[in-house]
């Protein structure tokens, strides 16, 4: 039998290097996501399918008709949700939502705030705003006069849409406590699918809305007073992550909590934050 031999992309189905570096700019300008030469073979499997979608043969055209035939204006949007990063769980990252159940809603009702605003930030597929919605939601049910709401954003149109639908696979809800789950999850009527759907009520908890963190300012109302922005600043640069947690900071009321993932840090930066737990901090 004849060994099995991987086909080489030719180089017309392969990103060139100029190619490559007017793409990673204008990534990096839109977004502040940094596409270094390494990311070259990663930015090319995620642009092949859009490459399929719109027609072309290879990498080579889909780049001519984007770079040369001056389309990246209309391209943008879709050449920004294929590079993406949209890794999400329920309850990632569980300590910190132990702190928001114990630590953190009682310290906001002891300020008499009646109404809780929170916001996911890069909330991708929508566990993680979803998760902020029952745990605020079981709160609410226990305390008269306490009202919340919750802000989801993300960068990724693709992903927005899957989480305005709230419709997952069964296996992805495993992490959410047994309790949670049959109040909050509807499983399909049809056992074959093994899909679960967010209950109405909890889905019209949620505004869903595409938000870029390069923008100078964040429209997001009122100041929030729980902020999630986890696992997102490590796709940027020093520079870039300071302005972000500068522009988050600024939607934060007084008192309220920015939660941040388990490997990034603010170590540095002025800021008025104060350290209450591993990568949550509040407010000065």
């Amino acid at each position: 039998m004849s060994p099995i031999v991987k086909a080489t992309p030719s180089a017309s189905d392969q990103i060139g290097p100029r190619e490559f570096a007017q793409l990673a700019d204008y990534i990096f300008d839109y977004a502040g996501i940094r596409m270094p030469a390494s990311k070259r073979t990663m930015l090319e499997g995620r642009l092949r399918r859009r490459q399929r979608a719109l027609g072309f043969d290879t990498l080579e055209a889909y780049c001519r008709h984007v770079l040369t035939d001056n389309n990246l204006d209309q391209e943008g949007i879709h050449l920004i949700n294929a590079v993406t990063t949209n890794k999400t769980d329920f309850f990632r990252e569980p300590v910190h939502f132990d702190f928001l159940r114990d630590v953190a809603l009682p310290g906001l009702e002891a300020t008499y705030l009646r109404t809780i605003r929170a916001w996911s930030v890069a909330c991708s597929t929508g566990p993680e705003p979803y998760t902020i919605a029952m745990l605020l939601d079981q709160f609410a049910a226990t305390r008269r006069g306490i009202a919340y709401s919750v802000l989801a954003t993300d960068l990724d149109t693709e992903v927005l849409e899957i989480a305005r639908r709230g419709i997952y696979p069964a296996d992805l809800v495993e992490p959410v406590p047994a309790a949670l789950r049959r109040k909050y999850l509807m499983e399909s009527r049809d056992p074959a699918r093994r899909e679960v759907r967010v209950i109405p009520e909890l889905r019209r908890a949620i505004a869903f809305a595409r938000l870029n963190l390069m923008d100078e300012v964040y429209p997001v109302g009122e100041p929030m007073h729980l902020i999630f922005c986890r696992n997102v600043l490590i796709y940027f640069d020093k520079q870039t992550q300071h302005e972000v947690v500068s522009k988050l900071v600024s939607r934060l009321a007084p008192g309220g909590y920015l939660f941040l993932g388990h490997s990034e840090s603010i170590t540095g930066h002025d800021l008025p934050l104060v350290p209450v737990a591993h990568t949550v901090f509040q407010r000065s």
